[in-house]
This record gives structure tokens, C-alpha cells and sequence, in this order.
């Protein structure tokens, strides 16, 4: 008696665990005026995707991305982005009990125009990549959750082919792989992702690749990355030719598997694909479509790490620049800047399919959205 007692308590502090954990939705934007939100957070109901306002951020200038540290306690945000000689990464603490978001500080970028930022899985690092200017830098953490001055910072200078958009170099992200003992940067501006090592442990954590970097296509505009679940395959999405090209990973190399099309056969010109993301079973990737499409391309993965185009589904506004899915894989949230709307999707678990859920919430410029359960 004493046993199934025991067992039934376990069970429910199991479940109630589960329930007071909560989903929150942070979103970001190019919002020039300082008196107008430019960051809002909402809370996620898990169950019909809709959306509660509960906090927001003002006095930024274009908070264009953003992206959370493993604890959800804080979020780091790129700001005074697209802002001529400028550019700086900016700290918040998220308190969801109080339901407040909190200005911590502010760091230069390290470059013109940063775009892209990731926290290391230990939270004790900040890592961004800066568009204009072509560079990465690497900033300490402090416990606080304030970020430290710039600890590394590299510049590039090569571009390639493309005589108006390839000049110069210009990363566009920052993505660590699985295990966390890489940094790969897809350089649109130079065709190629780049490759360090990653020792957190160093007070200069990015160390040379024997891999510097994995050439794309000429022309192809390589923008994000993503790994998939099995740790086993990457994929890039390239920007100026439309496709994605995905990869085996193994200890900071890649090698191309294939390179698939992420637009209908009707569409020869004028790509503008954005971001992209796995579902968290590893069955499902999604891409983003901006200009004429504005839509999401949906593909299956078979277990070679092979894609399969199977659909697409508008993002029911113009320009979506990012989008996330939740931890649960029930739910994919995309932003649209021109529209300035942001569009809750319920995912198909075994389709792949997408379905408008809740009602669309509105944000000027909206430019980016994370989702983090806490």
C-alpha cells in the first residue's frame, strides 16, 4: 500500500512539474522608435496556440534578433542593427513570475549591423555575427546575465562572385553545433560557412578548425544553419540561389549529402529564402520563402538525411524573416516584417502539415521570434 502510494505522489509531482512549466514567446523587431514597444513577449497556450501579451520592451533602437539563454532566464537581444556605424548586443532578465523583462546592459557588437547571436550551452558565452561588416565576436557572461566586453573578434574581408551583394564578407549567423564544441558561420557574402572549435574552458574560446571552412555554391548566399536532432546532419539555407544544402556532420566537417530547391519549379528568379528550423522529432524540416512566395516550404526526412518536398503553407503575411517551433513540436510561429503580423501555426504530427491556429498578433517590423519553455 505504501509503495503504490509512493508511486501515485511521484507520479503527480511528475505531471504538476509539467504543468507549471510555462511557454513564452519573445518576439523582435526593426522598430526605429524608441517610445514603441520593440520587444514584446506573449505567453503560448500549448493547447489552442494562442497568444497573451504579458511584457514589453521599449527605449531600442531595431532589437533584430534575439535569442535566450538554456535557463530562460535571460534573453540577448542584437540591437542598433541596420543602424550606420553602429551596432551592439543588448542583455534583458526575464522574470515571468513578476512578468517583467528588465534592461541589463549593452555591448558593442564588435561590427556594423549585427544580425545573429547565440548562447553557449554552459550560458557563460554570447556569440554574434555581424552582416555589414563581415565579422564575429565572442562575449563573456557574467552571472548576472550581463554581457562582458568583447573577449575575440574576427574580421573577413573575402567575398566572391555576385558583383553588387558579394563584395565583402557579410556572416549572417552563429550556430554551435550539437555538442557544443563548434561555431559554424555561413557567410553569404563569401559563399562559405566558416568552422572554428569552441573550448569553453579558454578565455578565448574560438580556436582555428583543422576545417576553416566547407565552400557552397557561387552565387548560393549561405544564411542559417540548423542540425538535426540525430546530430548526425546539417542544413543550410542559401539566400540568393533558393536551396538548401544539407550535409553529414561529424566532428566539425561537413560533407554534401544534397542540394534541393526550396521553391516551386515555377520560380527561376528573385529568391529571397530566409530561415530554417527541424522539427524536434527530426522528421520535418521548414524553410522560409520571402518576396513574391512569402511562404514556408515543408520537407520529410528520411533516415539517410535525404529531403523530400511535400508541401508549402503561406505565412498568411509579407516578408517572414524568421519563425521557431515550440519544444513540443506542436505548434511553428512565424514573423512577417512588411505585414508587421505574427501567425501561429498547429503542426501535423505525422503529416508535417501546417494549420492556422488562434488569432494573429500584431507588432510593427516584427523581425524575429524565439520560443522557450520556463
Amino acid at each position: 500500500m505504501k509503495l503504490k502510494t509512493n508511486l501515485l505522489l511521484i507520479a503527480f509531482l511528475a505531471t504538476f512539474a509539467a504543468f507549471s512549466q510555462n511557454t513564452y514567446v519573445f518576439l523582435g523587431s526593426y522598430n526605429r522608435d524608441k517610445a514603441a514597444e520593440s520587444i514584446v513577449v506573449y505567453e503560448l497556450d500549448t493547447l489552442n496556440g494562442k497568444l497573451t501579451k504579458i511584457t514589453s520592451a521599449k527605449n531600442l533602437i531595431n532589437p533584430s534578433f534575439l535569442t535566450v539563454s538554456p535557463n530562460g532566464k535571460y534573453l540577448y537581444a542584437c540591437t542598433d542593427s541596420k543602424t550606420p556605424n553602429a551596432g551592439s548586443v543588448s542583455s534583458f532578465e526575464f522574470n515571468p513570475e513578476n512578468k517583467t523583462l528588465t534592461f541589463l546592459n549593452k555591448q558593442s557588437s564588435g561590427g556594423e549591423n549585427p544580425v545573429y547571436a547565440s548562447v553557449h550551452k554552459s550560458g557563460k558565452w554570447l556569440v554574434n555575427g555581424n552582416y555589414t561588416e563581415g565579422s564575429v565576436s565572442v562575449h563573456p557572461l557574467l552571472e548576472n546575465g550581463k554581457i562582458d566586453s568583447i573577449a575575440q573578434n574576427f574580421q573577413y574581408t573575402d567575398g566572391s562572385v555576385h558583383r553588387e551583394r558579394q563584395t565583402c564578407s557579410h556572416v549572417h549567423s552563429t550556430v554551435f553545433s550539437p555538442q557544443y564544441d563548434y561555431l559554424f558561420l555561413p557567410d553569404l557574402g563569401a559563399d562559405k560557412i566558416r568552422c572554428y572549435q569552441f573550448d569553453a574552458t579558454l578565455k578565448q574560446p574560438l580556436i582555428e578548425a583543422t576545417v576553416p571552412f566547407t565552400k557552397t555554391a557561387p552565387e548560393s548566399g549561405p544564411r542559417h544553419f540548423t542540425f538535426h536532432p540525430n546530430q548526425k546532419f546539417g542544413y543550410c539555407i542559401e539566400e540568393m540561389s533558393g536551396s538548401i544544402s544539407a550535409y553529414d556532420y561529424e566532428n566539425g566537417t561537413l560533407k554534401k549529402i544534397q542540394r534541393i530547391s526550396t521553391h516551386p519549379d515555377s520560380v527561376t528568379e528573385g529568391f529571397e529564402s530566409s530561415d530554417i528550423h527541424i522539427s524536434p522529432d527530426g522528421k520535418f524540416l521548414y524553410a522560409t520563402n520571402r518576396g513574391k512566395e512569402n511562404n514556408i516550404a515543408i520537407f520529410s526526412i528520411d533516415d539517410r538525411g535525404i529531403l523530400t518536398k511535400i508541401g508549402y503553407q503561406s505565412t498568411l503575411g509579407k516578408h517572414p524573416r524568421i519563425f521557431a517551433i515550440d519544444e513540443t513540436g506542436k505548434f511553428l510561429i512565424a514573423s512577417n516584417v512588411i505585414t508587421g503580423n505574427v501567425i501561429v501555426f498547429k503542426r501535423n504530427l505525422k503529416t508535417g502539415l501546417l494549420k492556422k491556429a488562434g488569432k494573429k498578433v500584431k507588432l510593427e517590423n516584427v523581425s524575429c521570434v524565439k520560443i522557450k519553455k520556463t
